[in-house]
């Protein structure tokens, strides 16, 4: 182990114990000023602080850690049980909740809870086009019917979970199904992704692909491009399917090649010059995290290659873009760049970009446990 990784874990451990104190058991999304805002708990990234607590905790064994991240999933029931517009992020939601409980402590609850979200992700499933839906209307009159998007594959973990956890295979079988149209339909040849794709709803027939995120619609959104490369290791970690290994390391390697000198990408790859290349830690820390694990499923004699890039990204961020010892800032990673073409939370740190720089932390400690696993 290299030797920042102690030094960094030990900073994050301090430094999300001083911002519990605040933050407790509620679900930070981006920071403003300083501040997290604290967002409904049927927002999407609700699961991400509870997920940080609970690695955290395993780690260091701080029970005030557990206790918290154990009342977030409680508060999440209501969303489960309530909430109309609940999507495909039940994946991110459920996965760093409950299947992380269920996984440490053996919660019996814990389990019925994310059966419950895995059957309602699985609903989601278009048999004509072989996709999981995304979206709910968000306004009247609106139609999301046809709407995938490339973050939905790391949503997919929640029903290899399932389908193993009950030795049902119908939850894989969907899961597949969605990965085998992320694989024909989202990754382009040279490995960059679009971040939407539009289907006909009726007949499964492609539409168009979209921009979403990202700039433009032919452009590199970088997060999404996260999103591809460790959805689809991950897709290949639970089924051994080598069309999922050799499209994640087609987009390993185009994200890896898009990278400036530091390490730490910018929000989009392919940015006409007037526009400011902001930098979007979140897609570093995301993708650092799935590099290590796809460095540990190829050859040895290929594996130094994602290994090494997942770790050049962390370490940069850890000395470059961390937070640690400034007590006005509550993200621990600074420089997100949430969604760039509605302006929000622009150049600002993000909660999942906090996330997955704790795991990917956490892989370089050799953790026995990652909860997408």
């Amino acid at each position: 182990m290299h030797n920042w990784v102690e030094g960094a874990w030990q900073k994050t451990l301090e430094k999300v114990e001083r911002t519990s104190q605040r933050i407790g058991s509620q679900f930070p999304h981006a920071s403003n000023g300083g501040t997290y805002v604290l967002e409904q708990p049927y927002w999407w990234t609700a699961g991400f602080w509870p997920g940080i607590l609970w690695l955290l905790h395993s780690e260091s064994g701080n029970e005030r850690l557990r206790k918290l991240a154990e009342e977030c999933e409680e508060t999440l029931d209501q969303v489960l049980h309530d909430y109309y517009r609940l999507d495909h992020d039940m994946g991110f939601m459920w996965t760093l909740t409950s299947i992380a409980n269920y996984k440490l402590n053996q919660a019996p609850e814990s389990r019925r809870r994310a059966f419950l979200a895995a059957n309602l992700l699985a609903a989601r499933f278009n048999l004509q086009g072989r996709y999981i839906r995304a979206w709910n209307p968000w306004r009247e009159g609106e139609d999301n019917a046809g709407i995938a998007i490339i973050d939905c594959c790391m949503n997919m973990p929640l029903l290899f979970w399932a389908s193993k956890e009950s030795g049902d295979p119908r939850y894989r079988h969907i899961a597949e199904a969605h990965l085998d149209t992320v694989v024909e339909h989202f990754i382009r040849p040279d490995g960059s992704v679009y971040h939407i794709v539009n289907f006909d709803p009726v007949t499964g027939e492609r539409i168009e692909g979209l921009g979403g995120q990202g700039f433009a619609p032919e452009s590199g959104w970088s997060r999404g491009t996260a999103w591809a490369l460790y959805g689809l290791t991950l897709a290949y970690h639970h089924t051994g399917k080598e069309t999922y290994l050799a499209a994640a390391k087609r987009v390993a390697h185009y994200f890896i090649s898009q990278l400036p000198e530091d390490h730490v990408p910018h929000w989009d790859f392919r940015l006409p010059p007037e526009i400011t290349k902001y930098r979007d830690s979140s897609a570093g820390s995301c993708a650092a995290s799935g590099l290590l694990l796809l460095a540990d499923k190829v050859p040895a004699v290929e594996s130094e290659v994602y290994r090494k890039a997942g770790e050049r990204i962390l370490e940069s961020l850890y000395t470059n873009y961390g937070a640690w010892d400034d007590p006005a800032e509550e993200g621990l990673i600074l420089n997100g760049t949430s969604h760039y073409p509605e302006g929000k939370n622009i150049d600002v740190p993000l909660i999942y970009g906090d996330y997955y720089f704790v795991e990917g932390l956490a892989r370089l400690k050799g953790a026995k446990l990652i909860f997408w696993e």
